[in-house]
């Protein structure tokens, strides 16, 4: 496990293409282990591109070019010795709308352990995978008599968390958020925050936000980008209360985006 204040995430000049299209600009940032991370900006500024950099995940939708630099818990991850699935496992990721498989709450959790395991595991084995993650998100209460129901047929906030719980017995050091409440109402959003911050520490958490409140609320440090470029990174309070560049202050008074 990483060290606290170490990096988890670092860039050097990094710029992405799809196709012709410039997507990111000369991003170079460090992003801290254990925090709570967010990228705020106006649609269309790189904030989702640049998370789905950070394992790889561009790369399926073809046409994406990437030049420059991007360290994942100090390894480049375009080194040839990297594993996409070892990455992958190391830095999961939560998309806007839940997308628990179409099985049981149970085999949803234990998905990924099946997959990755380079031998059968146990029932016990999987039995705890399951309590632990559930409990981590706070599900275990609420579904441990309903292992069995189909996940799909669960609250959206409860398939949200069960998402960020069938990450957790892969053992992440990263977990990516690409706008986890988005689908959610309010006391969701909230339900979800909140788990967020019980998770910091042990991971850290990077999530793309276009709710200032939600960025303010919920993050320790914030990266403001616009036009692919990164033009602030500094602890949330100072970039709220004091900007140093004149296009964040616009932004967080709604000039635009």
């Amino acid at each position: 496990m990483s060290q606290a204040g170490a990096i988890s995430i670092s860039t050097r000049d990094l710029n992405l293409w799809y196709g012709k299209f410039q997507a990111l600009r000369g991003v170079s940032l460090d992003i801290r282990h254990g925090l709570i991370t967010s990228l705020i900006g106006p649609s269309g500024c790189g904030k989702t591109t640049l998370l789905r950099c950070f394992n790889r995940v561009n790369e399926r939708y073809g046409y994406v070019t990437t030049t420059g630099e991007i360290r994942v818990l100090d390894k480049n991850i375009y080194d040839p010795d990297v594993s996409l699935i070892s990455l992958r496992r190391a830095v999961g990721m939560v998309f806007q709308r839940p997308n628990p498989l179409p099985i049981s709450v149970y085999e949803n959790v234990v998905f990924g352990l099946r997959i990755h395991s380079d031998h059968p595991l146990r029932r016990a084995e999987l039995d705890q995978a399951v309590e632990q993650a559930l409990t981590e998100v706070n599900l275990w209460h609420d579904l441990k008599d309903r292992l069995d129901q189909k996940a799909t047929g669960l609250q959206l906030e409860q398939q949200q968390k069960l998402c960020i719980a069938r990450l957790l017995p892969l053992k992440p050091e990263i977990i990516l958020m690409d706008e986890p409440c988005s689908a959610l109402d309010v006391e969701g959003t909230a339900a979800i925050e909140e788990l967020m911050f019980s998770l910091k520490g042990r991971y850290t958490i990077v999530i793309v936000t276009h709710n200032m409140a939600q960025a303010r609320r919920a993050s320790d440090e914030c990266i403001f980008m616009l036009l692919g470029q990164m033009v602030e990174h500094r602890r949330t309070e100072d970039l709220f209360l004091t900007p140093g560049n004149p296009k964040t202050a616009e932004y967080i008074e709604g000039r635009y985006g």
